[in-house]
C-alpha cells in the first residue's frame, strides 16, 4: 500500500510539473503576442501594450541658477505652451507629451551631470536648451550627441555651434551671431559711433559675438577684452577695452556680470554709453543699476518677425495663457524647439533620437502644406502628419528651415532700447545666412 500511495503521488507530481510548464509557456506565448518593443530614449527599447507606444518626454535644461537664472523661467513658458499645444491636440503616438526640468547652473560640469540624467535616468528623447552657447556645445558633443539623443537650443547663438561636433544631434531654433554681430555693427555706425571698447566674456558665445562685430565694424576702431565670469571687478578688462579712445562700451555678456562691470565703467569715467546684446537685455539689469543709467541705450537680440499670421497667433496664445507677451528673449523659439520635435516623433512614429533627428528637416522645411504656432494649427499639423500629409511648420522666432549644420537659414534680429525702465523694441531687420 505504501509502495502503491508513493506511485500514485509520483505521477500525481508528474502531471502537476507537466501543468505547470505548460502554463508558463502559454503566459509566454501570450506575453509576446500583446507585447511590442517601441523606441525609448538614446535608441535602447521599452516594452509597451500593443498598439502603444511610451509617451515622449522631452527634458528642458535651462539656468534657474548662476549668471542667466533670470531667463529660465520665463523661457519655460514657452515650453509650457507649446506642450499644452501638443497636448490639447491629442498628444504624440496618441499619448500626452511630458516635460521634466533640469538646472544646468551656467555651468559646463553641471550641465553635462544634468544631461546625463535627463537621458539616462529620466528617458527623455530630446533635449530643449541648453542656453549658453558653451555649455550647449560641451552637453551636445559629451552626452546628448554619443547617446543619439536631438539637442535644439533655444538660445545658442555662436558661430562655433555650427562646427560642433555633435553627429548632427545639435540644432538650435534661433540664429548665429553671424548675424546678429553685423546688425549690431550697423546700429553702431548708424548712431555715428566711430570707435568702440567690447567687453565680452571669454566662451564661444562672447567669443563668437564679439568677433563677429568687429569684422564688420572694422576691427581698426575696436578695443577688445575678453573677462572670465566670477570675477569681483573687471576693471583692468575695462582699461584696456577703453585703450583705443572709444567712449561707447559693447557690452557682451550676462546680467549678473553687467551689474559689476558698467557701474565700474561709469565710476571711473571709462565710457559713458553702452551697447547692449541678447545677454544683456535684462529687466533685472535695470533693478540693478537703476533706468537712470540705461536710459535711451540700445541694443539687438534674435527675434520673431514682424507681424504675421504665425507671430500674431503666438502672441494670442501666450498673452491668453500668461496674461502679457514676454520681455526675455528666446521664448518664441523654444516654443518653436518643442513643436517641432513632437511633430518629427509622430512623422517618424518612434521616439528614437536618431528617428526624431531625420524627421525634423521633413515637418519644418519648405515644400509642404504650411502650418504655424496656436493651439487650433498645431492639431490640425498633428492630424496632417498622421495622415501622410508634408507639412512645413514656421515657428513663432524663424521659419525652422535647418541647414545640414543644424542652422536656422533666415530669420529677423530686433532692435531695442532701455526707455523709462522698460525694453522697448524699436526695429526688426531680416537676414539670410543661405547664401
Amino acid at each position: 500500500m505504501i509502495g502503491l500511495r508513493i506511485a500514485d503521488w509520483r505521477r500525481s507530481a508528474l502531471v502537476l510539473l507537466v501543468a505547470m510548464v505548460a502554463g508558463v509557456a502559454l503566459l509566454a506565448c501570450s506575453s509576446d503576442e500583446e507585447a511590442t518593443p517601441t523606441a525609448a530614449a538614446g535608441g535602447g527599447t521599452a516594452t509597451a501594450t500593443a498598439g502603444a507606444m511610451a509617451p515622449l518626454k522631452i527634458g528642458f535644461l535651462a539656468d534657474f541658477s548662476g549668471p542667466l537664472a533670470e531667463f529660465g523661467p520665463e523661457i519655460q513658458k514657452g515650453v509650457e505652451l507649446a506642450i499644452k499645444h501638443i497636448n490639447d491636440a491629442g498628444g504624440v503616438h496618441g499619448q500626452p507629451v511630458t516635460f521634466v526640468v533640469g538646472d544646468d547652473k551656467t555651468d559646463a560640469a553641471a550641465a553635462t551631470e544634468e544631461a546625463r540624467r535627463l537621458i539616462e535616468v529620466e528617458g527623455v528623447s530630446a533635449i530643449v536648451g541648453p542656453l549658453a552657447s558653451g555649455i550647449t556645445i560641451a552637453v551636445s558633443e559629451s552626452i546628448a550627441g554619443p547617446a543619439k539623443v536631438i539637442v535644439i537650443s533655444p538660445s545658442a547663438t555662436s558661430p562655433a555651434v555650427t562646427t560642433a561636433k555633435d553627429s548632427d544631434f545639435l540644432f538650435r531654433s534661433t540664429t548665429s551671431d553671424a548675424a546678429q554681430g553685423v546688425i549690431l555693427a550697423d546700429l553702431a555706425k548708424a548712431d555715428g559711433i566711430e570707435k568702440v571698447g567690447v567687453l565680452y566674456l571669454d566662451d564661444a558665445y562672447g567669443q563668437g559675438l564679439a568677433d563677429a562685430f568687429e569684422a564688420a565694424f572694422g576691427a581698426a576702431n575696436v578695443a577688445k577684452a575678453a573677462f572670465q565670469d566670477g570675477s569681483a571687478s573687471y576693471l583692468a578688462e575695462l582699461q584696456r577695452a577703453a585703450a583705443g579712445g572709444a567712449d561707447t562700451l559693447v557690452a557682451i555678456g550676462y546680467p549678473t556680470q553687467a551689474q559689476i562691470f558698467i557701474r565700474e565703467a561709469l565710476e571711473n569715467d571709462l565710457f559713458a554709453k553702452f551697447l547692449f546684446v541678447d545677454g544683456t537685455k535684462s529687466e533685472d539689469l535695470i533693478a540693478a543699476v537703476g533706468a537712470e543709467t540705461l536710459e535711451g541705450m540700445k541694443g539687438t537680440a534674435p527675434v520673431g518677425g514682424p507681424a504675421n499670421a504665425a507671430t500674431q497667433a503666438w502672441d494670442a496664445a501666450f498673452q491668453a495663457e500668461f496674461g502679457a507677451l514676454p520681455t526675455r528673449p528666446f521664448v518664441r523659439e523654444a516654443y518653436d524647439a518643442v513643436i517641432a520635435i513632437a511633430l518629427a516623433a509622430e512623422k517618424a512614429g518612434s521616439n528614437d533620437g536618431a528617428a526624431i533627428r531625420d524627421a525634423l528637416r521633413d515637418v519644418a522645411g519648405p515644400g509642404g502644406a504650411t502650418f504655424i504656432p496656436g493651439a487650433e494649427s498645431v492639431k490640425a499639423a498633428i492630424e496632417a502628419v498622421r495622415a501622410g500629409t508634408e507639412i512645413d511648420f514656421n515657428g513663432a522666432a524663424t521659419t525652422l528651415n535647418w541647414d545640414a549644420n543644424g542652422d536656422v537659414t533666415t530669420g529677423f534680429i530686433g532692435i531695442w532700447q532701455y526707455q523709462g525702465g522698460a525694453i522697448v523694441e524699436l526695429d526688426t531687420v531680416p537676414f539670410d545666412l543661405s547664401n
